[in-house]
């Protein structure tokens, strides 16, 4: 699988100083896969290439409410990212749930 993050350090510096600004301010928001996918400039095609899937697999992906962590992982991994699993409860600050992101991907895209 061909990362984003080699994509990335291909890139002039001045390119890589406003993908890395950008990332920071997405960081904070609330977004579907589709929207960090646009937010970070890149395209169904090349999520798809960087996935090992194809580019008719991104779109059913993006637009599933039900999806697999693995398959989500796996999307923010090939977007240069990481996936953290945070549950929120009343009157307790948030618990990062643990493990999950230690189990291996299954390759399918669910």
């Amino acid at each position: 699988m061909k990362m984003l993050k080699d994509v990335i350090a291909s890139l002039p510096e001045s390119e890589r100083k406003a993908v890395a600004a950008r990332t920071a301010e997405l960081v904070a928001e609330e977004m579907t896969l589709r929207d960090l996918r646009r937010a970070l400039a890149v395209t169904q095609e090349q999520l798809a290439k960087a996935m090992n899937v194809r580019q008719a697999n991104i779109s059913q992906i993006e637009k599933r409410t039900d999806l697999l962590i693995s398959t989500l992982r796996d999307a923010v991994t090939a977007m240069g990212g990481s996936l953290d699993l945070i549950a929120s409860f009343p009157n307790r600050p948030p618990v990062k749930i643990a493990g999950l992101g230690d189990i291996g991907s299954t390759g399918t895209v669910g």
